[in-house]
């Protein structure tokens, strides 16, 4: 591969970079209580108009940040941003789909699978190996989805798990490649995603846009901030963070969806449900108590 040409001066910050993470994995944890709240919208609805918030959302923030520059940081992103953006879009169409067509356990489980596949893939195409520490993060937090899921009724659909699994590999393939190019404002890929999506489901939805207002600004809500806002303090974690750290904090969602949904709408989760999501909770918080008594260290 072709060495980018910084435009962005990176000194690591990985306490920071981690509790960014924490924060958009805490964020994008209600997208299951946000989508149960939903009437009649269907999975391409809000992908759909999820796109059309999610793309306002991050052209407003570059249009903060860069102001009449937007426009040229944008095309500048070139085919890494291109190759980030189909990913990004790829995992959140599938994600949607497979949890309508297998079950949600069985998406949950393999998604699980996330922070191994990228460490796979970053060390095949990065050359990173996360450290000991994260290794044995990664297996707690997985065994910790794999006790919530434990109680969840069969193994899902050939199809749906496909879906799942396409998930996994398409977000590994945007964290890696927003990890190899760190040094270039990777934020137009997200625009790129945003566009892909709407592109891909309008034509699927022609003659069925129509869902109650309550479903639009839902999916507004969705998109313009549960979905912008993780995105962005993502691309910025990945200046920091190695391509594995940055997808073991996704695990966090899994843990802390049922906890939003029991608390807003009284659905008490199951047993196991509480015990193997306390253990992906405590598992990533004692990663970064680590990794702020490692920095003090070094400091003093």
């Amino acid at each position: 591969m072709p060495v980018d040409t910084p435009d962005i001066t990176v000194v690591p910050r990985r306490v920071y970079a981690m509790w960014l993470m924490v924060v958009g994995s805490v964020l994008i944890s209600f997208t299951g209580l946000v989508i149960r709240n939903m009437e009649v919208a269907t999975a391409l609805h809000v992908n759909f108009y999820r796109a059309i918030a999610f793309i306002s959302a991050v052209f407003l923030v570059m249009l903060i940040r860069y102001r009449r520059d937007t426009g040229h940081q944008i095309l500048k992103v070139g085919r890494p941003g291109l190759l980030a953006g189909g990913f990004l879009a790829a995992a959140g169409i599938c994600v949607l789909q497979a949890i309508t067509n297998t079950t949600v356990a069985a998406t949950l489980f393999i998604c699980s699978a996330i922070p191994f596949i990228t460490a796979a893939l970053a060390w095949v195409f990065l050359r990173e190996t996360p450290q000991k520490s994260t290794l044995i993060t990664m297996c707690v937090a997985a065994l910790g989805v794999f006790v919530m899921i434990s109680g969840g009724s069969g193994s899902g659909s050939i199809y749906g798990n496909l879906l799942a699994l396409m998930t996994a590999l398409c977000f590994s393939g945007f964290a890696v490649v927003v990890r190899r190019h760190r040094n270039v404002e990777m934020l137009p890929a997200l625009l790129i995603s945003g566009s892909i999506i709407a592109a891909v489901t309008l034509p699927l939805l022609w003659g069925q846009l129509v869902v109650p207002w309550r479903d639009v600004i839902l999916c507004f809500v969705l998109g313009g901030f549960i979905s912008a806002l993780p995105n962005i303090l993502f691309i910025i974690a990945s200046r920091h963070l190695v391509a594995a750290e940055l997808t073991l904090f996704m695990l966090l969602e899994f843990a802390l969806g049922p906890v939003w949904v029991w608390l807003f709408i009284n659905e008490i989760p199951a047993r196991w449900t509480v015990v193997g999501g306390s253990m992906v909770i405590g598992s990533i918080l004692f990663r970064v108590m680590f990794e702020l008594r490692q920095n003090r260290r070094k400091q003093s």
